[in-house]
């Protein structure tokens, strides 16, 4: 059994406190010193481990990214049609574990910075393509060929939409009723 490193263990403890902070202050208003507070450490010490914000912003998405894939793995292990995976696919974006107001709000700051970072735009296009290729996927066992570009969109801007306004503070939705609302979105479009 792998041991776990101080350091991974030190890296896990800035990256929820990152996550904290970003919901209280702000993405772009957030410093190193008001997560450093959230555990009781100093600004330095988060610059001994990452060398920067950007870096530790980078690292913390790239922590996100890694929970929707284990989510994603999770879920399309259940399912076994087209019509199920791309269920499952949803159903990872909206999953318990996953959604919440405290990653909504993270997830859509990171994205509005990440133009104007290399480093975050990298991440910005990897998971794009990802998420691109796994609607693709399925689609193409679900619907015509001039159709399917139409309904990824659609159903990709729905679940964007719906982390905005969470991260907005505008609609209170909790996973289930996530899911609930992009099934039926779903089913609504492959008519």
């Amino acid at each position: 059994m792998k041991r776990t490193r101080i350091r991974d263990i030190r890296n896990q403890e800035f990256i929820s406190a990152t996550l904290s902070a970003t919901f209280e202050r702000g993405f772009h208003a957030v410093t190193m010193a008001d997560i450093a507070r959230k555990l009781g450490a100093t600004a330095a010490s988060i610059n001994y481990y990452f060398g920067s914000k950007d870096r530790l912003m980078a690292e913390t998405m790239t922590h996100l990214l890694g929970l929707l894939r284990q989510e994603h793995v999770m879920a399309l292990s259940q399912a076994n049609t087209p019509k199920e995976r791309l269920r499952a696919i949803v159903e990872a974006n909206f999953s318990d574990a996953f959604f919440t107001p405290e990653h909504c709000t993270f997830w859509v700051q990171f994205w509005s910075a990440a133009p104007y970072s290399q480093s975050l735009t990298r991440l910005q296009t990897i998971n794009r393509a990802r998420v691109r290729s796994h609607f693709r996927h399925e689609l193409k066992h679900l619907t015509p060929v001039h159709t399917r570009e139409t309904i990824r969109r659609l159903i990709q801007s729905y679940m964007d939409g719906v982390w905005v306004s969470v991260a907005q503070g505008e609609r209170k939705v909790n996973a289930p009723h996530a899911r609930q609302e992009a099934f039926a979105m779903i089913d609504l479009v492959l008519r």
